[in-house]
């Protein structure tokens, strides 16, 4: 998984579960007139709060997360793991709700608050932490600014234009180095001067150009098809060799050549 294809939203639910991880060594619940020094457990000490909320909302969180960021998400019973961990992330919202209003559960035949206990700080953060994550894995795919790269990448150097050569003067590496008998930049005593060859005019005014996608989005084979040969990943430059119509010649990092046919939203380098 390519950390530069992660959204903001994806670090919105990344960012709740490691607050929720936190929350999880607090205190289940707080006890009035308690002293100081009294050893409450914390959520890790009962079997339903970590089940049902640190657990659940954990593994929810990386099933959203990983599933949004490989080429193709597996499916179980005929739905992909995503959605299970949507639904994962919701429960452990609901169930941290539930411990809130009875942080006892079955263990007293009263209510919490009959005996002076009340919910602990590791119960109410994992409530938040919660509903945060369940929050950024909803609106994800549905909110726009969610959708933006986390990682904003790197401004790329000016591509060179076509059929332009690298200075070739003294010094530069890989420039021929005067020899015996020879000036700096001329030519061997005796010798014809070469006739250089003008550069060749390009075939058209487009200028390469790097860009980055703000979605996945997918690239085209150039035959027309509409077979896909890569996926184009947001948060990575990618170089524009050609214009057809709205659409562009893309070339990835390894070397193959797509139609980027959605060329709206992109950012140019």
């Amino acid at each position: 998984m390519n950390i530069r294809s992660l959204t903001r939203g994806d670090g919105v639910v990344i960012g709740a579960a490691v607050l929720l991880f936190i929350a999880s060594f607090l205190d289940l619940y707080s006890v009035d007139e308690a002293p100081d020094s009294a050893d409450l457990p914390s959520l890790w000490g009962s079997g339903p709060v970590v089940l049902s909320v640190v657990l659940a909302g954990i593994i929810g969180a990386a099933l959203v997360v990983v599933t949004r960021n490989v080429p193709q998400v597996p499916k179980v019973a005929g739905l992909d793991l995503g959605q299970f961990g949507v639904a994962f992330t919701i429960f452990a919202a609901w169930s941290a709700l539930g411990n809130i209003f009875d942080v006892m559960g079955g263990t007293d035949n009263g209510s919490s608050a009959d005996l002076g206990i009340s919910p602990g700080t590791g119960v109410i953060l994992a409530l938040i932490a919660t509903l945060v994550m369940a929050a950024g894995a909803v609106a994800t795919p549905l909110v726009p600014a969610l959708k933006a790269a986390l990682i904003p990448a790197p401004r790329p150097q000016a591509p060179q234009p076509y059929g332009a050569q690298p200075p070739a003067g003294y010094g530069y590496p890989g420039a021929q180095q005067p020899g015996p008998g020879q000036p700096y930049g001329g030519q061997p005593y005796g010798a014809q001067p070469q006739q250089t060859q003008a550069p060749q005019p390009a075939p058209s005014d487009f200028s390469p150009f790097w860009f980055a996608v703000p979605v996945p989005r997918p690239l085209f084979a150039e035959d027309g098809t509409q077979s896909t040969i890569a996926e184009l990943a947001p948060g990575t430059w990618y170089l524009a060799v050609e214009q057809r119509g709205p659409a562009l010649v893309a070339q990835t990092q390894d070397g193959r050549r797509g139609v980027l046919q959605d060329t709206s939203g992109i950012q140019r380098g």
